[in-house]
């Protein structure tokens, strides 16, 4: 192979790379086509029961992510500024992906959050959520009807951000 096809060939190799990489990397909302709203049911890191419903009235960012996930530890904070500055209209569950309360208890004491955190430990809910990416997150509207998905990080602290969740607030 010619230094001329050579480098065609990695440059449109590398153009390719970084194409999936950015696709993977998600970093924005779209609109949600994939069905009605599941069923969630989930015992968080104490045990205790928490369902979709008890949210009813708030938008919801449903975060599905997993300890092993750099991305979904690294969107972590961003989310708890989000909760913070929306707080009363917007609340985040992040929903661990098929681990054990030892880890995640380990996790959180490195990576403290107030938002509340449930376990899939079958991963079952995530499975009926159409969660295959990790992190993958759902926005639900106050009546619960899922209004976006983002697959990969998201900077869910920008500005852009906080206008699509305020869209969906009810008026005052």
């Amino acid at each position: 192979m010619s230094a001329r096809v050579f480098v065609r060939v990695f440059v449109l190799v590398a153009a390719l790379a970084a194409a999936g990489a950015a696709w993977a990397a998600g970093g924005t909302m779209k609109p949600w086509t994939g069905g009605a709203t599941p069923p969630l049911s989930l015992r968080d890191v104490d045990g205790k029961e928490h369902r979709l419903a008890d949210y009813k009235g708030k938008v919801v960012l449903l975060n599905f992510w997993a300890t092993w996930c750099d991305p979904c530890r690294e969107e972590m904070p961003a989310m708890q500024r989000l909760q913070d500055k929306l707080a009363g209209k917007l609340v985040v569950v992040a929903v661990n992906y098929g681990e054990g309360p030892p880890r995640i208890k380990d996790f959180l004491g490195k990576v403290p959050v107030r938002f509340r955190v449930l376990l899939d430990r079958d991963t079952s809910v995530a499975t009926a959520w159409k969660v295959k990416v990790l992190p993958t997150t759902l926005v639900l509207d106050p009546q619960q009807k899922i209004r976006f998905v983002a697959v990969g990080d998201v900077g869910w602290d920008t500005q852009a951000v906080e206008e699509q969740m305020r869209s969906l607030f009810p008026p005052d």
